[in-house]
């Protein structure tokens, strides 16, 4: 059987040899295609000669069928174009050995075997059965996460993708008042809030605030806790002077329609994101590594769950910081070649990572002198304010793998101890008595 040489990749750590022996056993190598209603199986031995090949639908026979045609291979490992979240899931649910492919690399892989350009599934299939032949020594092996952490990052990304639809659905808002309706806009900076959505329902068009006078204005005010008397003066004066600037009938008749039906929409979406807050904090505090992460300066109840669910999901790479700090974005590309040498963001990444990371950092520099004056130093370099973050964040997820290995709360006296025996030069710029805090 052809094997490749094992690469200094695959061999970096002692750890790696029970990898390196669990892949010695596999036999056979499965490139797998995955579609909407089907999907396509090529298997090769170990030589590269292809042993097998179906389609099967999307659906529980098919999928009773795949198992069926798969069991003659005991030993087999799955290459799947990473993306296919559904697919990736699945195939590991079912105990086999999988490994997710970037698209990127995907692609390279089928132009290596049809330099034309050519494209079909089962040269999808194909590329990436052999490349898992040849190269998958080294590359990283799928795992399930445990189910309560699994089950707490997906809440936490659905929940971002949530937010994501109530900022889509402000500016909808925002919009359709700017064409018809400016007092409105005059009167109320934060959009996000529930006040501003009740406003409109109650006062849809300038006509309608006009006519409900002072008594009702201050009602409204005083009923939704808006009690800054300078502020609410001027809103009162706003509210008066509502239909001397505004849309045409016609356009405020249609836009006051849209705009309630927004506000309706905002505020189901806030109580939805009030249940999922809920289910959050509970699974939160279920997890028992959660007292880890509520330690982290400037984490508090929302960043810190984001963060366990998405570290903890990548366990294994707490013994391999440096492969963390580039899966998670905040590692830069460099590139050279002759004398030319450029360094650059890093775009193939985990995203929901690198997003969670980078907001939680920056909350950190608040609440924590050392980060505070390492951001500062990278600034005062010339850096721009996300650079400098990246570089901060790959500081704090170092400490952070060696906290998950250790199973330890972050300690900011721990860790200026160890600033001092390292020489470390951010203590030479730190307060004698550094005052580090937490989130509220």
């Amino acid at each position: 059987m052809n094997r490749v040489i094992p690469t200094s990749a695959a061999v970096t750590n002692g750890k790696e040899s029970q990898n390196m022996k669990a892949w010695n056993e596999v036999t056979h190598f499965a490139g797998f295609d995955w579609a909407k209603d089907h999907h396509d199986v090529l298997v090769l031995d170990g030589a590269g000669k292809i042993v097998t090949e179906f389609r099967f639908e999307h659906s529980a026979e098919g999928w009773a069928c795949c198992r069926q045609k798969m069991a003659a291979f005991p030993q087999l490992a799955v290459a799947i174009e990473a993306g296919n979240n559904a697919g990736i899931e699945r195939l590991v649910m079912l105990g086999y050995r999988v490994y997710p492919v970037h698209p990127r690399s995907s692609k390279s892989y089928r132009t290596r075997k049809q330099p034309s350009g050519t494209k079909t599934d089962h040269i999808d299939c194909w590329a990436l059965a052999d490349a898992l032949r040849l190269e998958g020594e080294s590359w990283h092996v799928q795992t399930t996460p445990e189910p309560l952490v699994q089950q707490l990052r997906l809440l936490c990304r659905d929940e971002v993708t949530l937010i994501e639809q109530r900022t889509a659905l402000v500016n909808q808002l925002q919009q359709a008042l700017y064409e018809y309706y400016p007092a409105a806009l005059e009167a109320f900076d934060d959009w996000c809030a529930p006040s501003a959505w009740a406003f409109v329902e109650i006062f849809p068009t300038p006509q309608a605030l006009a006519r409900a006078g002072r008594r009702r204005w201050e009602t409204f005010l005083h009923t939704h806790k808006l009690f800054h008397p300078q502020m609410n003066q001027k809103r009162l004066v706003i509210f008066a002077k509502a239909d001397q600037f505004c849309g045409h009938d016609a356009v405020i008749a249609a836009k006051s329609a849209l705009a309630v039906a927004l506000a309706k929409m905002l505020h189901t979406l806030e109580r939805q994101l009030a249940r999922y807050r809920t289910l959050i904090e509970e699974r939160f505090q279920q997890h028992p590594d959660h007292a880890i992460f509520a330690s982290l300066p400037g984490a508090g109840p929302k960043m810190a769950p984001r963060l366990l669910s998405e570290l903890l999901a990548l366990r294994s790479l707490a013994e391999q910081p440096q492969a963390l700090q580039c899966l998670a974005g905040m590692a830069p590309v460099s590139y050279q070649s002759g004398k030319v040498s450029v360094v650059y963001l890093r775009r193939q990444c985990n995203r929901p990572l690198r997003h969670t990371v980078h907001l939680w950092v920056d909350l950190s520099r608040h609440y924590c002198d050392w980060a505070q004056i390492y951001y500062a130093t990278h600034r005062q370099k010339g850096q721009s304010h996300a650079c400098a973050l990246r570089c901060l964040g790959m500081r704090w997820l170092k400490i952070l793998a060696a906290m998950i290995r250790n199973q330890t709360p972050y300690d900011a006296a721990l860790h200026g101890r160890n600033q001092l025996h390292h020489g470390s030069w951010v203590l030479q710029l730190q307060p004698d008595q550094p005052a580090v805090g937490h989130a509220p």
